[in-house]
């Protein structure tokens, strides 16, 4: 697992235990986890970062600014717009919203996180040896 050393994440998500669960199994699998619980707050941590994600794992309901509003605000932005977005949804609708937002991929909550962590890995991938 050493080539995923470094890799950052950002998980976006406004219920504290299911961040948090994310987190975790992110972090044990070497990744780096950055929290935000809108995406008012998402949008603040990828222009701080100081390691850009490899991929934005996003809910898309969530107060103060959605998934959809953070997903046009990123869209339109040059410097993060090409970062790879996961929907994250347990609407039974999910998958259509996450085309509609030209997501990368879907997952269905509640997640599975060994799920989890394929896809993550599918954008983060193993780049050293």
């Amino acid at each position: 697992m050493a080539g995923k050393c470094g890799k950052t994440v950002l998980v976006v998500e406004d219920d504290a235990d299911v961040r948090e669960a994310i987190a975790e199994v992110l972090s044990d699998c070497e990744y780096k986890p950055l929290h935000a619980s809108n995406g008012a707050e998402a949008l603040q941590r990828l222009r701080t970062a100081e390691v850009r994600p490899c991929v934005i794992l996003l809910d898309v309901m969530m107060p103060t600014m959605d998934g959809w509003q953070f997903r046009a605000a990123q869209k339109s932005d040059p410097s993060v717009s090409d970062i790879p977005v996961v929907v994250l949804s347990a609407h039974a609708n999910g998958s259509e919203a996450a085309a509609k937002m030209d997501a990368a991929a879907y997952l269905a909550k509640p997640v599975s996180l060994e799920r989890l962590v394929t896809v993550v890995e599918r954008f983060c991938g193993v780049e050293q040896g």
